[in-house]
């Protein structure tokens, strides 16, 4: 049995890696400040650590900004190798994002630093770069939605099920250190805005959708595929239809 300490076990990814790694036999400690752990200041992530085989690092900030994403991956990525050091942990796995580092603005800008100081720690680290989830579409949802239409990136995405994420970050963690694995995205490449219009008309909900290109390298990327994986990605079952099949159906869709 591997002792597995979850950075960030609390969001949705991370509660899914502490379900997975529990059914498959490992022990858990789950570090976030809803546990008295701080990532960023430090609080209690030796004392989380002691014992730990190896630290899965799902930890996330919610930020357009990159002076905000950078800060907080820095900090939280620092931390944890530092104390991983004095605790003996021998594996460290971090979640990225396919693409982050060839567009390394908004809150990509901090995925992108988390790799660089993972990848200049030594050899003890894996890196898992997955595309979006299946739940981005519900995230568009809520932050683009104003005065009455949701606005989302003009974007090519390959949708992963967070589960399948989850799955594969304790897979990794429970082999050796392998530095950069394949990316893991989704079977189909979906438009963003496509997917929020599915979502909108699964939950039962009325607003236009308007599709704006975001400047810079990100906009670059978004709408040309930067953010698809390569071709020798691991290819994930689960579409975003089938997803969206198991969402909560709204009242007025089942009269």
């Amino acid at each position: 049995m591997t002792r597995m300490a979850i950075a960030g076990g609390t969001g949705v990814v991370g509660r899914l890696v502490v379900e997975a790694a529990r059914g498959a036999g490992h022990d858990t400690v789950v570090l976030a400040r809803a546990a008295g752990v701080d990532l960023v200041t430090g609080t209690g992530v030796s004392e989380a650590l002691a014992g730990a085989d190896v630290v899965i690092d799902v930890s996330s900030t919610t930020t357009l900004s990159a002076q905000r994403s950078v800060q907080f991956f820095e900090a939280a990525t620092r931390t944890l190798l530092a104390a991983e050091r004095e605790a003996g942990v021998g594996h460290h796995v971090a979640l990225s994002i396919v693409g982050a580092a060839g567009a390394p603005t908004g809150y990509y800008a901090g995925k992108a630093a988390q790799e660089r100081l993972v990848m200049a720690s030594g050899g003890r680290w894996s890196i898992l770069r997955a595309t979006q989830f299946h739940e981005f579409a519900a995230q568009m949802v809520q932050r683009g939605a104003m005065l009455g239409m949701v606005a989302v990136p003009r974007m090519l995405s390959q949708p992963v099920a967070a589960a399948a994420v989850a799955d594969e970050l304790v897979a990794i963690a429970e082999g050796a250190p392998r530095g950069l694995a394949d990316d893991l995205a989704g079977p189909q490449v979906e438009r963003m805005a496509d997917m929020v219009r599915r979502y909108l008309r699964r939950t039962g909900r009325r607003a236009p959708v308007v599709e704006l290109r975001l400047p810079g390298a990100m906009g670059r990327a978004s709408a040309d595929g930067g953010l698809l994986a390569g071709a020798s990605a691991k290819l994930a079952t689960e579409t975003f239809e089938q997803w969206l099949e198991r969402q909560p159906v709204s009242p007025s869709r089942r009269r």
